[in-house]
């Protein structure tokens, strides 16, 4: 241990040398600091951005089931007034069906009746033209 202690260029070198060595740590941990500083800093920058868009997320989800909510009352909507429809378009068909049957029955009931008429008219005429002949062949008798 004397030894280490005479020599005293040698530790100065030493010392210099540690000091050297102190200094770069010292600049190095204040490069580190700052390094993790701007990290920071860009990990909140980046915390925030994630925020933004989970919200965004968030908003545009509960557009879509607000949208998908209506389309579905929508749809339901649509479908009762098309099975409302479809009803009365049966009724109306069935009213039709009935109504025309009925003025068929009619028309037919009316093509009977002037037939009727016309066979009676015919036969009426018929006697008309017999009595003509009769009343002819008896003026040329005569």
């Amino acid at each position: 241990m004397l030894r280490l202690m005479t020599q005293p260029a040698d530790l100065e070198t030493r010392v210099a040398s540690l000091e050297t060595q102190v200094s770069d740590l010292r600049d190095r941990v204040r490069r580190t600091e700052q390094d993790a500083a701007a990290a920071r800093v860009l990990a909140g920058g980046v915390d925030r951005d994630v925020t933004e868009i989970r919200a965004e997320i968030r908003e545009f989800r509960e557009h879509n089931i607000r949208l998908l909510n209506a389309m579905r009352a929508d749809l339901v909507d649509l479908r009762g007034e098309m099975t409302d429809l479809r009803g009365d378009m049966n009724e109306t068909a069935g009213s039709l069906r009935g109504e025309m049957n009925d003025l068929r029955l009619h028309v037919d009931d009316g093509f009977i009746e002037m037939r009727g008429r016309l066979d009676a008219a015919a036969a009426g005429q018929q006697q008309i033209v017999d009595m003509l002949n009769m009343l002819i062949s008896q003026s040329e008798d005569e």
